[in-house]
């Protein structure tokens, strides 16, 4: 029995514009604001763990961020990216050992933030102790309640 392969093709019409996006390959978007970017890399949980090792240790070498987070090196390196990306960590190598410390302006960055974020701005110690003696009608000293915020020397 012999079969015509012809005669039992099917036609299939394909929309190549419906299909582009899926030829095209896939490109990171950044954002430009460098703000989001920061606060966007602290958001994640293995991320905010690598700071904290980092604010610990002031110095970590990439293989050992993996006891503190519980991920595998792969996906170290990845989250190590994108802090780098975000200018939260610096990173130097020696031989063929990568050490990550912290970026020296991320204090100053997240003050920044922070004192932008309350309304008011963040007060002063000596000045929260005046506005509360003046809310309290009294002229002692009252404990702070709101320090403000300074960057690291």
């Amino acid at each position: 029995m012999t079969v015509n392969m012809w005669a039992t093709s099917t036609l299939v019409n394909i929309e190549i514009d419906r299909y582009a996006a899926a030829l095209m390959p896939r490109l990171r978007t950044v954002t430009p604001d460098p703000d989001l970017r920061l606060l966007s890399a602290l958001a994640d949980p293995t991320r905010l763990a690598i700071v904290r090792q980092l604010v610990a240790d002031a110095e970590t070498c990439a293989c050992d961020f993996t006891a503190c987070c519980d991920v595998g090196q792969p996906t170290v390196s990845h989250h190590l990216r994108v802090l780098r990306e975000a200018g939260v960590v610096t990173s130097q190598r020696r031989g063929q050992w990568i050490y990550y410390r912290l970026a020296g302006d991320v204090s100053r960055r997240l003050a920044i933030l922070a004192r932008d974020l309350v309304p008011g701005g963040l007060i002063a110690l000596g000045d929260q102790r005046r506005v509360s003696d003046q809310r309290h009608g009294s002229t002692a000293a009252t404990p702070a309640v709101a320090e403000e915020i300074r960057p690291r020397a």
